[in-house]
């Protein structure tokens, strides 16, 4: 049995496939389309599918789209228009919708454009595609499945989990209606305890706030996260009387008024100043204590020893830390695409295993998993032959090497900065050694180095990758972190000897590595250790700002010729710059 997977109605669109509970492949659209994010989350984007990544996982399985059983797209308009019938249904749009003077006036638009989503499935597809999409009709062959949006954030937590038993918190801007759901997997079951529902939304908050420091809201949270640790959390008890904690699983969030409480709103591209990061320190101190009280509350319902997050807040590894160390879980689990994008993955797992326990047991109950996620390289791989190909067409000067380990760690070792592109693409927002950027961490201006080679502000850190088995050793309590989901504190007798890692609060988002999840960068890491009496690199994501993590060869080529990369490790062959003069 197929099912496919699709995310489409807000941001980071996505698809995966899954044959019979296991994950074949998944990917954003945003790594073929080189658009960041795919599409902005806008209601008259919410037609476009991800026609390439759904072309990849088809590929990738060895199918056509006629070929799948199950179609699971990651939101259920039907929850909104619960009182029509689809036959019936209709929408009424002004002609200029924004003067109307309605909150959401395009939102009819956004959910015509999701009911209609079959119909787009089977004949929007680009003319250089069409192939592998011919003979398919709004009705199928394959059923098609409208999954709720938290549904499936929660699903590819607990079916993805290396948990048989756990809790479940799903936290985000916002689906159909909920913005924060709680749960328990257990026995083979899931069943949701309770949701917080629209307005009241942490990740809208975060949002906002994003907004008004002069970033881009759902997509630059994250360097808001990093900029909190260089602020005072100042505003903080004002902004937690908009955010109140009731007891029971409930949070009440007040409209915020970040103009009054904080001052002028900062313009992109201005200086920041230390107002701005009291501000982000202040927010990021309210949305850790209150996700604190969210976790104790469903510990408390649930007594299980595992929690499993998942939505876009997920992806705030520091306050995942602080529920690691101050909560009453025994072990966190963060799946790293937590954002929109997984719940691709999480719409065909639920669907995947309904179906499958309707087939043997003739009932709509969940049933056994057969996958958990270890690792996350789930998209395209490239062969030797492919990438040597292009390699002529560009006449780059170029080497093939049977020590790829040793002659990396050399170059490395020089204080280069080499782009590494490797084995199957990442699925996520994170860089995992299969696309990255490595360095060397031993000197303290290779952060400043790295964010000028990418263009990227200067106060943003660089994260380090080590091998799980020395991981503790350099980082306070690192152990099996493969998804720079947490950061762990620098160890005070390590951090000089890796200061380009360390943050200025002392921590680094820190992912290990083991020879079964990368054999290839498990090596590498031993080889620089050889050379320099340290296991870790920096390890940062493969592109420059406003542009996606790189997908192909090609990308990796155009990218690594228009920076300051000094060289490219790809697939089994060397691309060394300081080569090239003596090549000519």
């Amino acid at each position: 049995m197929l099912t496919l997977g699709i995310n489409a109605a807000f941001h980071d669109c996505a698809a995966c496939i899954v044959r019979d509970g296991i994950v074949l492949a998944a990917a954003e659209e945003e790594r073929f389309t080189r658009i960041k994010h795919g599409k902005r989350p806008l209601p008259f984007s919410a037609w476009q599918l991800p026609f390439h990544a759904i072309d990849y996982c088809l590929r990738d399985a060895g199918a056509a789209l006629t070929d799948v059983d199950h179609v699971a797209y990651a939101y259920d308009p039907w929850l909104q228009l619960a009182h029509e019938r689809a036959s019936t249904a209709s929408i009424t749009l002004p002609l200029q919708p924004s003067a109307a003077g309605a909150a959401a006036p395009w939102e009819p638009l956004a959910l015509s454009y999701v009911v209609n989503a079959p119909r787009q499935l089977a004949g929007g597809a680009p003319h250089h595609l069409r192939e592998r999409f011919a003979g398919a009709r709004a009705d199928g062959p394959y059923q098609w499945h409208f999954v709720e949006h938290h549904r499936a954030h929660e699903a590819s937590a607990f079916l993805a989990a290396p948990f048989d038993d756990c809790a479940v918190l799903a936290i985000d801007g916002r689906g159909e209606r909920a913005t924060a759901s709680y749960g328990l997997y257990r026995d083979g079951r899931y069943r949701r305890l309770r949701q917080l529902d629209l307005p009241h939304s942490l990740g809208l908050l975060y949002e906002a706030v994003t907004t008004h420091l002069g970033f881009l809201h759902s997509s630059d949270e994250y360097k808001v996260m990093a900029l909190a640790s260089y602020g005072e959390p100042v505003h903080a008890p004002a902004l937690a009387q908009c955010v109140r904690w009731r007891g029971n699983g409930d949070c009440r969030i007040a409209p915020v008024d970040c103009h009054a409480l904080f001052g002028p709103a900062r313009a992109r591209g201005t200086p920041l100043q230390q107002r701005h990061f009291d501000i982000a320190r202040s927010l990021q101190q309210v949305l850790e204590d209150t996700v604190l009280q969210m976790a104790r509350w469903l510990h408390e319902q649930t007594r299980s020893p595992n929690l499993a997050l998942a939505g876009g807040v997920a992806l705030n590894c520091v306050m995942n830390a602080r529920l690691r160390d101050e909560g009453p879980w025994q072990r966190v689990w963060v799946q790293p695409a937590a954002g929109d994008a997984g719940t691709a993955l999480g719409a065909a797992l639920w669907i995947d295993a309904q179906q499958r326990a309707r087939a043997t047991r003739g009932t709509t109950r969940d049933t056994a998993r057969r996958w958990q996620m270890d690792h996350a390289y789930l998209g395209p791989a490239f062969g030797d032959d492919q990438i040597e190909a292009l390699l002529q067409q560009a006449r780059l000067p170029y080497h093939r090497t049977r020590t790829l380990a040793a002659d990396t760690a050399a170059l490395l070792a020089q204080d280069k900065v080499v782009g590494w592109f490797q084995q199957r693409m990442e699925f996520g927002p994170r860089a995992l050694g299969a696309r990255s950027i490595l360095a060397s961490p031993l000197n303290a201006g290779m952060q400043s180095r790295l964010n000028l080679i990418k263009d990227r502000e200067d106060f943003r850190p660089v994260a380090p990758v080590v091998p799980d088995e020395d991981a503790d050793d350099w980082f306070d309590g690192a152990r099996d972190a493969p998804f720079m989901t947490f950061v762990f504190r620098v160890r005070a007798q390590r951090a000089q000897r890796i200061p380009a890692v360390r943050h200025v609060d002392g921590t680094a988002r820190v992912q290990t590595v083991t020879p079964a999840q990368n054999p290839a960068l498990h090596e590498l890491l031993h080889a620089f250790k050889a050379l320099s009496g340290v296991p870790v690199l920096v390890n940062t994501s493969f592109n420059t700002r406003g542009l996606p993590i790189v997908c192909t060869p090609r990308d990796a080529l155009e990218s690594f010729c228009s920076t300051a990369l000094d060289a490219l490790a790809i697939g089994p062959f060397i691309v060394d710059k300081s080569a090239w003069g003596r090549a000519a």
